[in-house]
């Protein structure tokens, strides 16, 4: 029976959506395996979507970017949580080659910790990084010049990264320079079937308003402007935050009793950031997408452009979406002619479980 050893980042759920759609394919070829998830994302992720034994070891397992909202990255508290994750870098990889050891998995994935690859080349198994991006490649936009502790951590990570088999790096990915071997596949995702009759009926919805979801990737807005929503007929939100009580037209996901991937195939129109999980999937529902740009971030323009080639979508800008401007976009974006080209067929989950196959059978 196969184990996997399979480190996530918890840097929001793009990760996690990125490695479930390869494991569970990896179940229907090779179904004794078993998958030991190493993640700070949450248990509830992964009951509905991943169709593999599995165990979860609640750990963190890198840092990724600290962020202030969905929208904004703090570059201070970032790097401060770097130089605190790499105190005692040595020690910390030796523990953890230690635990990787005494499983005894056939493989160690990372999607997209460095500690992990650094770990598991260290206990001598196989190690293969699955991503869309590097860390480093994210974080070198933040380094100041003459700034001895960032260029630190980025030879840790660089180094760290260089150990490994390789990189399965699934579209629409970003340039990378730390892996010696990198293997593209397809997009990845597992796209749900949508259920808006159902959901509508759920929610007591007329058939002439226009559901809109907004999901900014596991990290919850702080602040909506929920009173601008409430008077925005003919739409109707379901919003991955608190709301206050009393409005009719928005409802929280965590009111709902319906999977969040279950929604997304379900409604009429996407608000989100531009984040792989949630516009890969979009464009494979074909599924228009009003999207808020951050403009920092390493993978942004790579997936604006991928939605604009393939799907539909309309860009909000910051002030627009903070003072619940959203009409005039939401009804553009709808309005939005077909994409000149065909959505590439999501199946770069069973590209990557190809490639895996090997360590496991």
């Amino acid at each position: 029976m196969p184990l996997i050893w399979c480190s996530i980042s918890g840097h929001g759920y793009g990760h996690a959506a990125q490695v479930i759609p390869v494991l569970n394919h990896i179940s229907q070829c090779v179904p004794d395996t078993t998958v030991l998830l190493k993640t700070s994302v949450p248990r509830t992720f992964f009951e509905p979507r991943l169709r593999m034994p599995w165990q979860l070891s609640e750990t963190v397992q890198d840092i990724g970017c600290v962020q202030d909202g969905p929208l904004d990255i703090d570059v201070p508290a970032t790097w401060d949580a770097h130089r605190r994750f790499h105190t005692e870098w040595e020690s910390r990889i030796e523990r953890e080659a230690a635990a990787i050891s005494r499983a005894r998995p056939a493989l160690v994935l990372s999607d997209i910790s460095h500690m992990a690859v650094a770990a598991g080349t260290a206990a001598g198994i196989p190690t293969v990084a699955l991503c869309s991006l590097s860390w480093d490649a994210v974080l070198e936009l933040y380094a100041r010049p003459g700034v001895a502790s960032e260029q630190v951590i980025l030879q840790h990570i660089r180094r760290a990264y260089a150990a490994a088999d390789c990189l399965i790096r699934p579209a629409p990915g970003i340039p990378v320079k730390a892996f010696r071997h990198v293997a593209d596949v397809g997009p990845i995702c597992e796209p749900h079937t949508p259920q808006s009759r159902p959901l509508r009926a759920a929610l007591q919805i007329p058939d002439d308003d226009c559901l809109v979801l907004v999901g900014f990737g596991g990290i919850s807005q702080k602040q909506l402007p929920f009173a601008v929503l409430e008077s925005m007929a003919p739409f109707r939100f379901i919003v991955d935050a608190d709301v206050p009580p009393g409005l009719r037209r928005v409802i929280s996901t965590k009111d709902l009793s319906w999977p969040f991937h279950t929604v997304l195939a379900s409604v009429e129109v996407i608000m989100t950031k531009p984040g792989y999980g949630t516009i890969v999937e979009a464009v494979a529902l074909q599924k228009p997408v009003v999207y808020v740009r951050r403009y920092h971030f390493a993978d942004e323009q790579p997936l604006v452009d991928y939605l604009h080639r393939y799907g539909r979508g309309a860009e909000l800008n910051r002030e627009a979406f903070a003072a619940g401007k959203w009409i005039d976009t939401l009804t553009a974006v709808r309005a939005a002619p077909p994409p000149q080209y065909p959505a590439p067929p999501p199946n770069g989950g069973a590209d990557a479980a190809s490639l895996l196959l090997r360590y496991l059978t």
